[in-house]
């Protein structure tokens, strides 16, 4: 089995940062907030999903998980957050 290696951990971070800026995006869009929209897919708080959508501060970014679920609860494809 071949094993992709040229991706970098750069290149992850940068792809992670985009989605999360598209989740920020289409949250705004959708006049919800940070913590209304965490609470809606099942968060305590709205401080990973803060971390998350603020260019994955602390390291945090959204799962598939999560952004299937902010998908649904905001009425838009997945394929919006790539």
């Amino acid at each position: 089995m071949e094993y992709i290696s040229n991706i970098t951990d750069e290149e992850m971070l940068e792809f992670h940062k985009a989605v999360s800026r598209n989740v920020k995006r289409i949250r705004l869009e959708k006049n919800r907030t940070q913590l209304d929209l965490s609470l809606s897919i099942g968060m305590k708080s709205a401080s990973f999903f803060g971390n998350a959508e603020n260019d994955c501060k602390n390291g945090k970014h959204f799962s598939v998980e999560h952004l299937y679920k902010i998908a649904k609860e905001l009425g838009v494809s997945i394929k919006d957050f790539c």
